[in-house]
């Protein structure tokens, strides 16, 4: 091959151009944590509990309490428990291969996706999605805080709302080193005050628990039904698209070997798809809070976590004790899920900008950005209608998730039709892939359409089945028509040295960038046409004239077999 497009070994490269104006700060920022590109192994010290534990800190949120309790007031405790099984499996079994693509090859899910049936350009439009998820659920988690500002300080909600945004900004500056550090001390006293009033009360009134189990609904009916279970199911399955959070950690999980085997699975479970566990017992648990704190309150405070832990405390300790400790509880969650919202929001936005705009805007832009959306939703009391945002959201999360995890799982495991290998850098993928990108605007477009009663009222409750059968049917159906030919726009980067090491993790060798002339290892480098160097994926992101991307070299189709 032309000494051009492949480096004969590692050293150091030919004299570079000058940085672009932007490669500087875009250099300075992503090495803070690797930010929108391949977490190497030099900068993964943490152990994989570590990791977890920190990951597990994000599901700290209290929106699981106010969901749980919405769809019983509306359909009864049964319809709601059934409701939250059937999401919690949905999200378990999706979650799975996104979480282990993500720790064993340490990539965040906006990279995973582009070699994933979307595309180098074709997964921006669910980057837009996943950072609309951080928007969303920031605002969410805001609202609850300002919830608890009001009733322990009296604060008005508006002054609540931006006090909630404005406090989380010095601690995501600095990524995952202080998400880490912030995670793990926060959680044992979290747990504490979540899990301890609970117990207390099924421990000195078990008829708390019959009240729960017999709870009907405000339309008094509750009985099993397939469309109030399906209803509540699309509301939960609204955090599908939590396993992006998730992964913003597990990126950081370090090689899996034979020494740190049980270990490293232990921690990607419990870290990746293992979090809807967690997540569902909450659910549940704002349901019994809810029927509990029903007849003091109302349904529409009922759905409160403020209210229902403040109920909770009420019986448990002195009354001068009960406002503060509520409180202190939204508060810890909300610090601990909303410094998680900014921090991936962050993320996905500027991923998704520079790649259309080939510029590099910083993050702290994006961070501002992504709580100024939140601030606006607050602002508008989207918590007045949050099952209907969430029912409509799931739709789209729904049909980005299943098509991600059914490209992994189906066909590049299975079928063997998409590349096995993980794929993210400008010049080696096509720009679109009309796999996922076919499978995820069939899947969403049409399960919206079923959402506002497009065809009949009969159907609307099975959006979200719809969402998941439309993309896990055309993901694989899509592959095959097209023979996995539009995944990889050439078939070797120019870079003799194996992408992958003996154990199958990503190679620790590591390469000069020629352009901004910072040293990364191997997976996140590709060799340049024009010199006898390596560029880095950030650098050909933010290539304006293309000229160190390499040429197309269409590889074989994948042929299935």
């Amino acid at each position: 091959m032309d000494t051009r497009t492949q480096l004969a070994e590692p050293s150091p490269p030919d004299p570079a151009p000058p940085a672009a104006p932007d490669e500087p700060q875009a250099v300075r920022e992503t090495l803070e944590d690797y930010t929108l590109r391949f977490a190497p192994r030099s900068y993964r010290r943490w152990t994989p509990m570590v990791v977890a534990t920190t990951a597990l800190g994000g599901i700290a949120y209290m929106a699981d309490f106010s969901i749980g309790a919405g769809i019983a007031m509306a359909h009864g405790t049964g319809n709601a428990l059934v409701a939250i099984t059937v999401a919690a499996a949905i999200i378990f079994i999706t979650g799975f291969p996104l979480a282990y693509y993500a720790a064993r090859y340490n990539i965040d899910l906006d990279l995973i996706t582009r070699g994933s049936g979307f595309g180098y350009y074709g997964s921006v439009l669910t980057g837009v999605i996943f950072a609309s998820f951080t928007v969303i659920f920031f605002a969410l988690e805001g609202a609850i805080m300002a919830q608890g500002l009001k009733l322990g300080f009296g604060l008005p909600l508006w002054l609540g709302y931006a006090v909630s945004t404005l406090m989380v900004i010095p601690l995501v500056i600095y990524g995952m080193k202080a998400l880490s550090k912030l995670q793990v001390w926060t959680t044992p006293i979290w747990l504490l005050l979540m899990v301890g009033p609970l117990v207390y009360l099924v421990a000195t009134d078990p008829g708390t628990v019959d009240s729960f189990l017999a709870y009907a609904g405000t339309d008094g009916e509750g009985s099993l039904n397939t469309a109030s279970v399906l209803l509540g199911a699309g509301v939960c399955l609204s955090l599908i698209a939590q396993i992006g959070e998730q992964i913003d950690y597990l990126r950081f999980m370090p090689p899996k070997t034979e020494a740190n085997r049980r270990s490293w699975w232990t921690a990607m479970v419990m870290a990746g798809p293992g979090w809807v566990v967690l997540g569902a017992i909450k659910q549940a648990i704002g349901v019994f809070l809810a029927v509990y704190v029903l007849s003091e309150v109302g349904p529409a405070a009922a759905t409160e976590p403020i209210q229902q832990f403040r109920g909770a405390f009420d019986a448990m300790m002195p009354s001068w004790l009960v406002v503060p400790l509520a409180v202190v509880l939204v508060v810890i969650s909300q610090i601990k899920i909303n410094v998680t919202n900014a921090y991936s929001g962050s993320l996905a936005w500027t991923n998704s900008f520079t790649r259309v705009t080939k510029h590099y805007p910083g993050r702290m832009i994006f961070v501002l950005v992504n709580l100024a959306f939140a601030l606006i939703l607050m602002e508008a009391d989207m918590f007045s209608f949050l099952n209907s945002i969430l029912g409509f959201y799931s739709n789209c999360a729904i049909a980005w998730v299943v098509t991600v995890a059914t490209d992994i799982g189906v066909n590049k495991y299975l079928l063997k039709l998409s590349p096995h290998a993980p794929e993210f850098r400008r010049g080696m993928l096509y720009a679109v892939n009309p796999v996922g990108v076919t499978a995820f605007t069939a899947a969403s477009g049409l399960s919206i359409a079923m959402y506002f009663h497009a065809f009949g009222d009969t159907v609307q409750p099975y959006s979200p089945v719809a969402a998941v059968v439309i993309a896990f049917v055309l993901t694989p159906v899509m592959a095959f028509v097209t023979r996995g030919r539009y995944y990889l726009r050439r078939s070797g980067d120019g870079i003799p040295v194996p992408l992958l090491d003996a154990e199958g993790n990503p190679s620790a060798v590591t390469y000069d960038c020629h352009v901004c002339r910072q040293t990364f290892e191997r997976p996140d480098l590709a060799a340049c046409p024009a010199h006898d160097a390596a560029v880095c994926s950030l650098c050909l992101s933010t290539d304006k004239a293309g000229d160190h991307v390499l040429p197309a070299a269409p590889p074989v189709p994948l042929s299935g077999t």
